[in-house]
């Protein structure tokens, strides 16, 4: 595989043996390679400023420097996409986390196809929002929050959609994929991918994640809303 195709990754964890089978999983595939790994948050953003990977597999609770920061810092001063390790009664820092810019999370008891998956969707500038339980998570933790201070500001932003715009991010916030989104708007997939980056661009975010944060924010998609018939 030419050079040009290969996925760098930066693995931080602050527990050894998570780090060195992360990095086993990962350096076995022929288009990953570790970048280097870390012991905390601070020497996270050290070092992904110094080894330019192009994704950052992130613990959320790290001595020194916690993950969220972390993931602030790297995507604030890098090119890094962040995908944050969680688990299900760590719910509440998965929103700190999609605010903080991640690209999205995986749970700790994910399988190993299930990691090397989620760094090629997040390094192909993708949001990691395929998972039912994702969506359903991302869903009661934005419902469950207090309401943001920024939140008259998002629903500013919102207004600058067209209404097919909007159509999609509502669609997209209610975890659709890109061919779900086509077929309920009766569009090509084309048109739904020039649809989401127009929005993205509008809206002055990095990804499918935090456009869904942002719908939900705003009031686009309520929690606990039901995806269209036949979708789960």
């Amino acid at each position: 595989m030419p050079p040009e195709q290969l996925i760098r990754v930066l693995i931080a964890d602050d527990q050894a043996l998570v780090r060195e089978g992360f990095a086993m999983i990962l350096s076995a595939q022929p288009d990953l390679v570790l970048a280097g790994t870390a012991a905390d948050g601070a020497e996270a953003v050290r070092m992904a400023r110094e080894l330019d990977p192009d994704v950052v597999l992130m613990d959320v609770l790290m001595p020194n420097v916690n993950g969220i920061e972390a993931a602030e810092e790297i995507c604030r001063h890098t090119r890094a996409k962040v995908l944050v390790l969680t688990t299900f009664d760590l719910d509440e820092y998965v929103y700190d986390a999609l605010r903080a810019g991640a690209s999205g999370f995986l749970l700790k008891d994910m399988r190993r196809d299930e990691l090397v998956d989620a760094v090629r969707v997040v390094a192909a500038g993708e949001a990691l929002l395929a998972p039912t339980v994702t969506r359903r998570l991302i869903a009661d933790v934005v419902g469950r929050s207090r309401p943001a201070p920024g939140a008259a500001r998002a629903d500013a932003r919102l207004a600058r959609l067209t209404a097919r715009e909007t159509d999609a991010l509502r669609l997209l916030a209610r975890g659709l994929s890109n061919a779900e989104i086509a077929r309920e708007l009766h569009v090509s997939q084309h048109t739904v991918k020039s649809h989401v980056s127009s929005l993205l661009a509008k809206l002055g975010l990095r990804d499918r994640v935090q456009a869904v944060v942002l719908a939900y924010e705003g009031g686009l998609v309520q929690p606990g809303e039901t995806p269209p018939p036949g979708h789960s």
